[in-house]
């Protein structure tokens, strides 16, 4: 529902922040390593997931991309929830775990409060092949043409075409176009000139 939400830090504690954006004081859960990041700070922005039960909504609040989408990777594993999400990332910074996961290291998922052996077991099953595949969009890209480039398929999926035909498209129009320096806007309108 809502990407990030960017203004006046008007509260801030270890466990949650609130923001406040045009009047409005938006009550974000967040991790220690947000906290961190933003302590000090008057304005801030926030990237946040909203979590949907029947009987609450809760916003969390993450300092970059990748710590939400590792928060969001986390919640798919059954029986982890967004307050074990938010510990295993308080505990673990986002790289760390990614790490932990792909290398199978149980015992440091495991000396994180709340996480047992089969737990530990259960995240390493359901999240290493999408990790090794690098199938997994929920970490951030470390080449801006990537990015780009995944900006760029996003917006042609939206606009109707397939994720293939997208993937396809965009990939010929790199090897046509391949300066460093192209937008996410030339990337699509070359895109849809052979889609």
């Amino acid at each position: 529902m809502y990407a990030y939400i960017k203004g006046e830090l008007a509260e801030l504690t270890p466990t949650y922040a609130v923001v406040e954006t045009n009047g409005v004081g938006y009550f974000m859960q967040i991790t220690l390593a947000t906290f961190e990041k933003i302590q000090g700070q008057q304005n801030c922005r926030l990237y946040t997931h909203l979590n949907v039960r029947e009987d609450e909504l809760s916003l969390y609040g993450f300092y970059s991309k990748t710590e939400k989408s590792t928060f969001e990777l986390m919640i798919t594993v059954s029986g982890i929830g967004p307050s074990t999400a938010r510990t295993l990332l308080s505990t673990l910074p986002a790289e760390e775990f990614q790490s932990a996961i792909l290398s199978g290291n149980i015992s440091l998922l495991k000396s994180v409060k709340g996480i047992g052996a089969k737990t530990a077991q259960r995240m390493v099953l359901e999240l290493q092949d999408k990790l090794a595949k690098g199938t997994n969009e929920a970490f951030e890209i470390s080449s801006p043409k990537e990015q780009k480039r995944n900006e760029a398929m996003a917006a042609l999926v939206m606009l109707g075409f397939t994720k293939p035909m997208a993937e396809k498209a965009l990939l010929n129009v790199i090897k046509a176009n391949p300066q460093p320096d192209i937008t996410v806007e030339q990337l699509i309108k070359l895109a849809l000139k052979t889609l």
